[in-house]
């Protein structure tokens, strides 16, 4: 069997695996600069909770890094879907403890906003809103 890299050949594939390239770069920031991504995300690591970083690098950088390349190596809309689902159940999480947790800042506000986007676009592709 041959492996071939799938490149996207629709607008609504393009739009879909664009949003898993933010991922993958999102992942890889968080993989290699954890430091930088924190401080992007404006989380403080404490000296004494060096395992925080372990944190960055492993269970999130994991996630970002797994859902992108699987979406941009096997082009499957199923796969789109779960990254879709993923960044909307982000935005959910950021909108509850929006609400709940006193968290109601600007940078909220742009992080849902930009966690939407990267959720509509493999949806709309995945559910086929974009041809």
């Amino acid at each position: 069997m041959e492996f071939a890299f799938p490149w996207p050949m629709s607008q609504g594939e393009w739009l879909a695996w664009s949003s898993a390239v933010v991922t993958l770069l999102l992942g890889l920031l968080l993989f290699l600069a954890p430091g930088l991504a924190f401080r992007i995300l404006r989380l403080q690591v404490k000296p004494e909770k060096a395992a925080a970083i372990a944190e960055g690098r492993g269970r999130m950088s994991g996630f970002y890094l797994g859902v992108s390349l699987s979406c941009i190596l096997l082009a499957q809309p199923l796969l789109y879907m779960a990254l879709g689902f993923s960044w909307l159940f982000t935005a959910f999480g950021r909108l509850l403890s929006m609400m709940s947790d006193g968290a109601n800042t600007p940078f909220n506000w742009v992080s849902i906003g930009v966690e939407l986007v990267l959720a509509a676009l493999p949806l709309a592709f995945a559910f086929g809103f974009l041809p």
